[in-house]
């Protein structure tokens, strides 16, 4: 560990600067190690001004855009074969840069970590939300995958992207881990790396949910009512499993005589990805089919290929893409806000639940992953931990919803406390310094480090055929 406490150089790589949970991590650990005194740029493949966080467009982060050569899919295939073809693309760039870095922080993909220390002599931090071959092969549960079913080509395929994910992962001098659950599956399925990975849960900045906003604002006016209000905050995403709030909540109000009650389903939506646009048009035909009235905002113009929605004034769920910080922080401050419903299953760690809890927000989610850690549902608790289940979850929104003045009271001072005290952005922020100042006080990676000892081999065997060739070489002119 470093005694020093000089302001470090870092550079942060990440490969799509969007809207989502590890985009907002980056956002603000960035914005937590600047306010420690350290100098950090950000690296990015893809950065749209219009679709992310505020402070990676309003001058508040150094974020350096290098648009690659390659697409993200190639007739919505080869994803991750192309992600790395990115990121080697980005890499490249940043090692052209007169400015030198102390250490490197990267997360989601591990390709590039060979290549900053053997070329940037720097060490790396990696940190690891979840192993991209886990996602890529199905369903993830604890202590075992659900494979998807794959043809063989596929999986011919993955096997060297997940050979190159574990080989490159084990360059990291430092490796941190979102939660406890991630730092298990990473032991589990990466036996080759001897780390143990530390855990740094992601953090929240809660000066942005304890600040005012504007109240005029027509982008808070169009999303706020006075009518109880159940919020889900997603990416639209099929994982994300956002279904899963609005057939609850068209059960819980077939059953109860709650009119009023309306769902909003707010999240980051991406008009280049297949995905996003099939989840959008599910919603659409199941609150269609289950006679919900619905429409569609942003605070943006709309994209054209984004289906079409009737505009209802008052509908039962509204449909919100790419939301703002505003408002968001007006849903979840809302008095009429009840309850957050965050549906992903197995989610590696999860921040929307911290956003909620900051605000004073019950949370309702799913029994695995990383709300097992977040969520406290014993007294006093901050949540409610369910099987992922529409009946189930009903249930829970009838007992969420009977809550005394008293009762939530409590629930949301508790709420905002474990959320201060855990999962603050200073927490964090000092957590991923530490590692920066431990991996930064090892000093530059050597050859040794960089390529082992078989470097050293390859070297002299080198010499041996070019002295044989030369001394065959000579000897035969000799002649």
């Amino acid at each position: 560990m470093s005694t020093s406490k000089r302001p470090l150089r870092v550079a942060f790589i990440h490969p799509d600067l969007g809207i989502g949970g590890a985009e907002r991590l980056v956002v603000d650990a960035t914005v937590g190690l600047q306010k420690l005194g350290h100098s950090v740029d950000i690296y990015t493949s893809h950065h749209n001004p219009d679709h992310c966080f505020e402070e990676t467009r309003d001058g508040t982060l150094s974020v350096h855009h290098v648009a690659p050569p390659f697409p993200r899919a190639i007739g919505g295939k080869f994803h991750i074969l192309l992600a790395h073809l990115r990121q080697l693309h980005l890499i490249s760039q940043l090692l052209r840069e007169p400015k030198k870095y102390d250490v490197f922080f990267v997360d989601q993909l591990s390709t590039c970590i060979p290549l900053l220390r053997a070329f940037a002599g720097a060490r790396v931090v990696f940190y690891c939300h979840f192993p991209d071959k886990l996602l890529a092969s199905g369903a993830f549960v604890e202590g075992d995958i659900v494979f998807k079913r794959q043809r063989l080509v596929k999986r011919i395929y993955r096997l060297p992207m997940d050979w190159l994910e574990e080989v490159t992962t084990r360059q990291a001098d430092i490796i941190l881990a979102n939660s406890k659950f991630t730092a298990r599956v990473f032991k589990t399925y990466f036996p080759s790396i001897y780390h143990d990975p530390t855990i740094v849960y992601p953090g929240i900045n809660m000066d942005t949910y304890e600040a005012d906003y504007d109240h005029t604002d027509p982008n808070v006016q169009s999303v706020v009512s006075d009518r109880p209000t159940l919020i889900s905050l997603n990416r639209f995403e099929g994982k994300k499993n956002i279904i899963l709030a609005l057939e609850a909540f068209a059960k819980y109000k077939a059953h109860k005589s709650h009119p009023s009650l309306r769902l909003v389903l707010a999240g980051g939506y991406d008009p280049r990805l297949e995905d996003n646009i099939r989840v959008l048009d599910k919603i659409q035909s199941i609150a269609k089919s289950l006679s919900l009235s619905f429409t569609i905002t942003s605070p943006s113009p709309l994209p054209a290929t984004t289906p079409a929605a009737p505009f209802i004034t008052d509908p039962d769920v509204l449909i919100l893409l790419n939301f703002t910080t505003a408002q968001r922080t007006a849903l979840l401050r809302s008095p009429s806000t009840l309850a957050l419903l965050y549906t992903p299953e197995n989610e590696h760690f999860g921040i929307v639940p911290i956003e909620a809890m900051a605000c004073g927000v019950p949370v309702l989610a799913c029994d695995s992953g990383g709300p097992l850690e977040s969520i406290v549902q014993s007294e006093p608790r901050t949540g409610w931990l369910r099987r992922p289940d529409p009946d189930v979850w009903a249930e829970a929104l009838t007992e969420i919803l009977s809550l005394t003045s008293s009762q939530r009271a409590g629930i949301s001072e508790t709420a905002k406390r474990r959320a201060k005290e855990l999962f603050g952005m200073d927490a964090m922020a000092k957590g991923i310094e530490g590692a920066l100042e431990e991996a930064a006080g090892m000093g530059e990676v050597s050859s040794d480090e960089v390529w082992g000892v078989w470097w050293k081999v390859l070297v002299m065997l080198f010499g041996f055929v070019l002295a044989f060739g030369y001394s065959a070489i000579g000897g035969s002119v000799r002649k």
